[in-house]
C-alpha cells in the first residue's frame, strides 16, 4: 500500500468500515461525527474512499471481529469498486487482520496501524522519524507471524528446538527488539538535549507557553499569528507532526517560549504516546498551557474531553501541573462568542479567530498580565551618559516612570527577575554589569 507511505502517488481506492460494538454504541450524532473523522483520517493518508459502511455488531468473532454476513458484504463492496484498502475503525488482533486480507483479498489496517502510517508520512524531523519508527515497530513486533505463516507448515526438530519457520521469527523479533533498544537510546540523547535547552531558557528566565489542542482546532494558524512564522498549515487532521518551538516578544520588553504541538485524537494509539513522550515534554514542561478548541465544531465538548484524559495519561493534570487556559478559535463562525474574564487569569476562556485577527490583542494582553505576575518594580538611579543600562530597561522591561535630576536620572522600572538581577548598586546609583 505504498500510497500511504508516498502521498505523491496516486491515491488508493478505498473502504472504511464503521464497526460499532454493543459494549460502545454511540447515539446518531456522535457515531456520525467520528465516522467522519475517521474518513478524514484515512482521506489524510492519501486515500480515495469509494464505499464507507456501517457495521453494528452484537458480538465480536475473535477471528474476524465481525460476523460472517457482515464479512462477506464487505467482500462484495471490495470487488464491486475494486478496492485496494480496507481501512476498519476498530482495533484488530493480528489473526483478525489476516483473516479479513484472506476474506476480502485487500489490504486491511486498522485505526492503530492507519495513525501510525499517516505519521509515519508526514514526519519531517530527525526527532520525529525516530519517534515514529519506535511506534511503528512496537506495533509490528505482535504482526511478525503474518509475514511467516507459509514457514508454520515446516515444523521439525527435537522439539526443544522449532523448524525453520519458529527461528526465522524468533530472528526477526530479536532483530525488531535491537532496534527498538537503538531508537530508545538515541530518543533519550533528544530528551538529554531537550532538558539542556530547557534549562538554558529557565536560566534566561523564558517561560514557555504550549498549544495543546484536537487535531484540527486550528493551533499552527494560531502560532502563525502570534509568532509571524510559517508552520505548514492544513485543514485535515495531523497536519502538524514535529514540535516547532518560537520566540513570542510581547509590548514591554516581555518574552516567551510558544510551542505548538501535535494535536491529539481520540482513542491516539498507545504506542504513539509513549514514543511521543520526549516531544510532549514541551507540554509536560511548559508553564502555562493554551487549550486551543474549535468553537466551531459540534463535537467540542467530547474533544475537549480527550485532551483532557490524553493530558492526563501524560501527567498534566494535577496541583502540580502548569495552568490551562481555555481559548475558543474559529469564532468567525460562530455567532456571540464571546471572552470571559475570571478572577484569576487561568480561569478565563478567550474567545477568538486565529484566521481573522479578531482576539488576539485579548490573548496577548492576558499573556502579558499572566508573564507580569512575578515581575520586579526596581527604582534605578542611572547616570544620564548610561544610555547602555536604559536601552536595557527598554528591552526588557516597561518604565513606568521617569525623572531627569542633574547628571542622573531617576527611573521605575517593572522588570522580570532574571533582568532584575543584572543591575548592582554602587551606592545609590544602579549599572548594568
Amino acid at each position: 500500500m505504498s500510497g500511504l507511505w508516498e502521498l505523491e502517488e496516486e491515491p488508493d481506492r478505498a473502504i472504511t468500515v464503521h464497526p460499532e460494538l454493543g459494549s460502545r454504541r454511540l447515539g446518531e450524532h456522535m457515531w456520525k461525527a467520528r465516522a467522519e473523522e475517521f474518513d478524514l483520517l484515512v482521506g489524510a493518508a492519501n486515500c480515495n474512499i469509494v464505499a464507507s459502511q456501517r457495521q453494528t455488531v452484537r458480538k465480536a468473532v475473535s477471528a474476524t471481529l465481525l460476523g460472517q454476513g457482515q464479512t462477506a458484504e464487505i467482500a462484495s463492496l471490495v470487488e464491486i469498486h475494486e478496492a485496494d484498502v480496507v481501512f476498519v475503525d476498530h482495533p484488530l488482533s493480528p489473526v483478525q487482520q489476516r483473516n479479513l486480507e484472506t476474506a476480502w483479498d485487500a489490504k486491511v489496517v486498522d485505526r492503530t496501524g492507519l495513525i501510525l502510517e499517516i505519521f509515519a508520512a508526514r514526519a519531517r524531523t530527525r526527532e520525529g522519524v525516530l519517534q515514529v519508527e519506535l511506534a511503528s515497530l512496537n506495533y509490528q513486533l505482535g504482526r511478525l507471524v503474518r509475514s511467516w505463516t507459509h514457514l508454520e507448515r515446516q515444523r521439525g526438530g527435537y522439539g526443544f528446538m522449532g523448524g525453520p519457520g519458529e527461528r526465522q521469527l524468533e530472528l526477526d523479533r530479536r532483530m525488531i527488539r535491537n532496534s527498538i533498544g537503538a531508537l530508545e537510546r538515541d530518543l533519550e540523547k533528544v530528551k538529554r538535549m531537550r532538558a539542556t535547552q530547557r534549562s538554558g531558557r529557565q536560566r534566561k528566565d523564558i517561560p514557555t507557553v504550549a498549544l495543546v489542542g484536537y487535531t484540527n482546532a486550528g493551533k499552527s494558524t494560531l502560532f502563525n499569528r502570534l509568532t509571524t512564522s510559517d508552520v505548514y498549515v492544513a485543514d485535515q487532521l495531523f497536519a502538524t507532526l514535529d514540535p516547532t518551538l518560537r520566540l513570542l516578544e510581547l509590548p514591554g520588553g516581555l518574552r516567551l517560549m510558544l510551542s505548538d504541538t501535535v494535536g491529539f485524537v481520540q482513542e491516539l494509539p498507545h504506542e504513539l504516546v509513549d514514543a511521543f513522550k520526549a516531544t510532549l515534554e514541551e507540554v509536560i514542561e511548559a508553564d502555562l498551557i493554551l487549550h486551543v478548541r474549535d468553537a466551531s465544531d459540534p463535537m467540542q465538548t467530547q474533544q475537549a474531553k480527550v485532551v483532557h484524559d490524553t493530558l492526563q495519561q501524560l501527567g498534566v493534570v494535577g496541583d502540580d501541573s502548569p495552568p490551562v487556559i481555555e481559548v475558543l478559535n474559529k469564532k468567525d463562525k460562530v455567532e456571540g462568542l464571546a471572552s470571559f474574564h475570571g478572577e484569576d487569569i487561568t480561569t478565563s476562556r478567550l474567545a477568538l479567530s486565529a484566521l481573522t485577527g479578531d482576539g488576539l490583542d485579548e490573548l496577548t494582553a492576558l499573556l502579558g498580565e499572566w508573564l507580569q505576575r512575578d515581575m520586579h518594580e526596581l527604582h534605578l538611579r542611572l547616570a544620564i551618559s548610561d544610555g547602555r543600562s536604559l536601552a536595557y530597561c527598554h528591552a526588557h522591561g516597561t518604565i513606568l516612570s521617569s525623572k531627569a535630576d542633574d547628571d542622573l536620572l531617576d527611573l521605575v522600572v517593572r522588570i522580570g527577575p532574571a533582568y532584575a538581577s543584572r543591575f548592582n548598586v554602587d551606592g545609590d546609583v544602579h549599572f548594568l554589569r
